[in-house]
């Protein structure tokens, strides 16, 4: 029998992975009090909560963190055009932040020095994790068993870890025929592991002219396919203050929603009807390997989309390019683990000034698994219709243009007469 060695507070989510941790913990002395944060995942919480005290854990804390994630966490990425590697809208890297802050509020209720959680060595996650937890309680200790010889040797692949499980009676949704490693929440869903680790197998149900190994069907649980998706459009109309959507209104059956929550959720079942929101990439961890992820994320992408249409709308040039620079810096730190570091702080205040002026409606169809931005309107408009118009003169002179012209020209004349100078001497 291992020496006790206190309590530890588990990031539990019911799974194989932190099933197995929360029985192999007790195993190692630890008391284990199992934290399971509602994140707008899909779950059977109170299923989860008599499975986690009937694997031996001495309390069960279940917190609905759904509209903190929304506000405090999904939005300042809404504000940010928040995009890393130019494709990945970070459901997950937004969530892990949100999880630990109260994975560390019930480690200081409980009194208890240690945290875990059952992110893997080689993952992004075990980073943000711990990053947070370490910010938020600097006195806290982790304990990661997937970096512990003890655990890793023990449990080389799944296959140990699901001979564990049923060892000890832990029952399982993973089976050996779908062995890709699952994460939900509010924002996003994502899919990795197993024979999604072949970049070549096909995500879909059916391949391109009968070629290409495919995943097993079944993968895609908050999209529909965009082909069999309705052939008539939703159209939205998209209300924004300071960079965050405040109301949404369906113009087909009038529709509305206004809270945070509820207007996340319900952009979620309209993109998720037709098929909005998927992509499958390759992408650069953090710990310095590249791997292949397929994410869903519904409303996610309609707010981007929405989102820079009325920013590009009311934002001036200039300040939107030192912006878009910013976006660009906090999207890394995000995506890394350093929600909570100063620099991020700092990050999210300037982007959250730079959002002042973006106020106004966008009006957008959501159809076949894209989104169309069809028209826009904002009492911040920098557009000034008459000045732009082809059939107007305004307050514009269009002589003024000559000057402007010349001037610009005159450093690309002088780079090309160098140029030809010295294609001249070295034909010589």
């Amino acid at each position: 029998m291992a020496q006790p060695k206190g309590t530890v507070v588990l990031a539990y989510s019911g799974g194989l992975d932190t099933s197995c941790i929360l029985v192999w913990l007790k195993e190692q002395g630890y008391d284990v009090v199992a934290y399971l944060a509602n994140i707008g995942q899909k779950e059977d919480f109170e299923a989860a909560r008599k499975k986690a005290l009937a694997l031996g854990a001495k309390k069960v804390y279940i917190e609905d963190v759904s509209r903190e994630f929304v506000e405090k966490f999904i939005w300042p990425a809404v504000q940010a055009n928040a995009l890393y590697e130019d494709r990945y809208l970070l459901g997950t890297a937004l969530a892990r932040p949100c999880i630990a802050r109260g994975l560390v509020g019930i480690a200081q209720h409980e009194g208890a020095q240690y945290v875990a959680h059952g992110a893997t060595g080689k993952g992004n996650d075990q980073v943000r994790f711990e990053l947070s937890c370490y910010a938020l309680c600097p006195k806290i200790k982790v304990v990661a068993p997937w970096r512990l010889p003890e655990f890793y040797q023990r449990f080389p692949g799944r296959r140990e870890l699901m001979d564990y499980a049923k060892k000890h009676g832990i029952p399982v949704p993973v089976t050996p025929q779908t062995p890709w490693s699952m994460d939900e929440n509010l924002m996003h869903i994502s899919y990795e592991a197993g024979i999604l680790e072949n970049p070549k197998v096909i995500n879909r149900s059916r391949p391109p002219r009968g070629r290409g190994r495919l995943s097993p069907p079944g993968l895609y649980t908050k999209t529909c396919d965009p082909a069999s998706s309705p052939a008539t459009p939703d159209v939205l109309e998209i209300e924004f203050e300071r960079g965050v959507p405040v109301k949404v209104t369906n113009t087909g059956d009038g529709a509305t929603r206004s809270s945070a929550l509820e207007l996340f959720v319900y952009l979620n079942d309209i993109a998720g009807k037709h098929g909005v929101g998927r992509i499958d990439i390759v992408e650069n961890r953090f710990v310095g390997m590249k791997s292949r992820g397929i994410y869903e994320t519904p409303a996610g992408t309609i707010l981007y989309h929405a989102h820079l249409d009325i920013e590009a709308f009311t934002m001036d040039r200039e300040v939107r390019k030192i912006k878009q620079g910013l976006s660009l810096k906090f999207s890394e730190l995000v995506y890394n683990g350093f929600w909570h570091s100063p620099e991020c702080e700092f990050l999210r205040e300037c982007i959250g000034r730079s959002q002042e002026p973006v106020v106004g409606t966008v009006r957008l169809s959501v159809f076949k698994g894209q989104v169309y931005i069809l028209a826009r309107e904002s009492p911040r408009s920098l557009y000034n219709e008459e000045l732009v118009s082809m059939n107007v003169q305004g307050d514009y002179e269009p002589a003024d243009a000559t000057g402007f012209i010349n001037i610009n020209s005159l450093r690309l004349k002088e780079y090309h007469r160098l140029q030809s100078k010295v294609t001249v001497k070295q034909d010589e």
